[in-house]
C-alpha cells in the first residue's frame, strides 16, 4: 500500500516536470511521514502560497546584486583580487555544502521552521554584506554576511519545492511555475535594479542593503504561519536504489556540475564582463536582466519538450552549445550584438537548467530515488559548481582579461554537451 502511495505521487511529479521545473520532497521517506502546512481557511492556504512564492523571490539577489556593482566594490573597499574570487564562488559552494543539512533540520524542527530560520539568516546576512566594520573595512562583513547568505538559501533549496508540492497537490502545475518564475525574477530583479539603486543612493553599500528590506518584509509575514506550526520528530526511512554505485547517476550529477558552473558564473560575472568591453552599469544590469527572463521562457518550455522523447540526448547537447557558446560570444563577439549573445546565453542557460534537474524525474523509477537523486545533484552539483565562478575569477586577476574564461566555457559547454548526451540515454538508476 505504501509502495502504491509513492509511485502515485511519483507520476504526479513526473507530470509537473513537463509543466515547470521538478519538485521533488526533501522530506519523503519521514516516519511519520511529513503532513501538510496547517492553515485553517482557503485564504490561509493562499497566504501560505504567497509567502513560499515570495521566499523564492528572495533566493538569487545576494548573486546578482553583488555583481551588478561590483567595479564600484571593488574600488571604494579595496578589495584584494582573491577576496573578489572568493566573494563570488563562496555562496555558490555553501549551496552544496548545506544541501544534505537541510532534511536533517526539517525532521527535527519541521520545513516550516526551518525556512523561517533560513530568511532571518538571509535578511542578517543581507543586513551584515554592506558594513563597514571599524579598523577593518568592509571585507569582513562582506565575507561574513556573504556566507550567511549561501548559507540560508541551500536551505531554501532543499525544502522550498518538497513543501511547495506537499502542500498543493492539487495546484502542481500553477505553484511549480510561480516559484520557479519568482527564483528566476528574484536574480532578474538583482541584476536590473541595482546599479540604478546605487545611481540613486550615490552609495554602493545602499544598494546592497536594498535587497534586505524584501527579505525582512517576507520573514515577518512566514512568522506566524510558521510558528503555528506543530513540532513532530521525525526519522529517516531508506529507500530507493543506491546513487552513490550507480553509473547513470553520475552522468546526471556532472551534467548538472557543468551546467552550476556555467549558470552562477552568468550570475557572478557577466554584468563585469559587459562592463568592462564598454557597456555603462545601468545598461549592463538590463542586458543581464533580460538575458534571466529569458532564462524563464527557456526554463518554461525545456522540461515538457524533454519529457516527449524518449531520450533527451539531442536537446540536452543543443542547450550546452547555445550555453557555452553564448557565454563565450559575450565575451569575443561584437560588443554592438550584445543582446543577441546575452540572449542566446539566457535561452540555452534556461534551458539547460531545466533539463539538468527534469533527469532526476527521467532516470529514476520511484520518489525515494528521485529525492537521493535530488540530494547527491544539490551537493556535489553545487559544491563542484561554484568552482566555475572561482576559475573566471582566477583567470581574471591572473590575465588582466576574460578571454581565458571565454575558451574556458567553451570548453564546459562542449564537456557539458558530452556527459548531457550520456546523461540523456534512455537508462534508469538502479538498472
Amino acid at each position: 500500500m505504501n509502495g502504491g502511495r509513492a509511485a502515485c505521487r511519483f507520476r504526479s511529479v513526473t507530470r509537473n516536470a513537463e509543466n515547470s521545473e521538478p519538485l521533488v520532497d526533501a522530506e519523503i521517506g519521514e516516519v511519520p511521514a511529513a503532513g501538510p502546512t496547517r492553515v485553517s481557511t482557503a485564504k490561509g492556504l493562499v497566504y501560505l502560497g504567497a509567502c513560499l512564492v515570495l521566499i523564492g523571490l528572495n533566493l538569487r539577489t545576494v548573486f546578482s546584486s553583488f555583481s551588478a556593482v561590483l567595479p564600484e566594490i571593488t574600488a571604494d573597499a579595496g578589495l584584494p583580487g582573491w577576496a573578489v574570487v572568493v566573494l563570488t564562488t563562496v555562496p555558490v559552494t555553501l549551496l552544496g555544502v548545506f544541501a544534505p543539512l537541510a532534511p536533517v533540520l526539517a525532521r527535527r524542527f519541521g520545513a516550516e521552521r526551518v525556512l523561517l530560520g533560513a530568511m532571518a539568516i538571509l535578511t542578517a546576512g543581507l543586513l551584515l554584506r554592506p558594513a563597514d566594520v571599524p579598523g577593518a573595512g568592509h571585507l569582513p562583513a562582506l565575507l561574513a554576511g556573504t556566507a550567511a547568505c549561501g548559507a540560508a538559501i541551500a536551505l531554501c533549496n532543499v525544502l522550498l519545492p518538497g513543501v511547495v508540492k506537499r502542500d498543493f497537490p492539487h495546484r502542481l502545475g500553477l505553484m511549480g511555475g510561480l516559484y520557479t518564475t519568482a527564483i528566476c525574477a528574484s536574480a532578474a530583479l538583482g541584476a536590473g535594479f541595482t546599479y540604478p539603486v546605487f545611481r540613486a543612493a550615490g552609495q554602493w553599500t545602499s544598494a546592497l542593503w536594498f535587497w534586505a528590506l524584501p527579505a525582512a518584509v517576507v520573514l515577518l509575514l512566514f512568522l506566524p504561519l510558521a510558528l503555528r506550526q506543530p513540532v513532530v520528530r521525525h526519522q529517516f526511512q531508506t529507500e530507493g536504489a543506491n546513487v552513490w554505485r550507480s553509473a547513470v547517476a553520475w552522468q546526471v550529477t556532472v551534467f548538472m556540475v557543468l551546467q552550476a558552473m556555467m549558470s552562477f558564473s552568468v550570475f557572478a560575472w557577466l554584468a563585469p564582463v559587459l562592463r568592462e568591453r564598454g557597456v555603462d552599469g545601468g545598461t549592463a544590469g538590463l542586458i543581464v536582466s533580460v538575458s534571466i527572463v529569458l532564462q524563464m521562457l527557456g526554463s518554461l518550455f525545456a522540461p515538457g519538450l524533454a519529457a516527449r522523447f524518449r531520450d533527451q540526448r539531442a536537446i540536452n547537447v543543443v542547450v550546452a552549445l547555445m550555453t557555452g557558446g553564448g557565454f563565450a560570444l559575450s565575451i569575443f563577439g561584437p560588443v554592438e550584438l550584445a543582446w543577441a549573445w546575452t540572449g542566446l546565453l539566457g535561452l540555452g542557460q534556461g534551458s539547460l537548467t531545466a533539463v539538468a534537474l527534469t533527469m532526476i524525474m527521467l532516470r529514476t523509477r520511484d520518489a525515494h530515488t528521485a529525492a537521493h537523486l535530488s540530494g547527491m545533484m544539490q551537493g556535489v552539483g553545487y559544491g563542484l559548481g561554484s568552482t566555475g565562478t572561482l576559475l573566471v575569477g582566477q583567470l581574471h586577476q591572473a590575465t588582466g582579461g576574460f578571454a581565458a574564461a571565454g575558451i574556458l566555457f567553451l570548453v564546459v559547454g562542449a564537456l557539458a554537451a558530452v556527459f548531457g548526451y550520456r546523461a540523456g540515454r534512455n537508462r534508469y538508476v538502479g538498472g
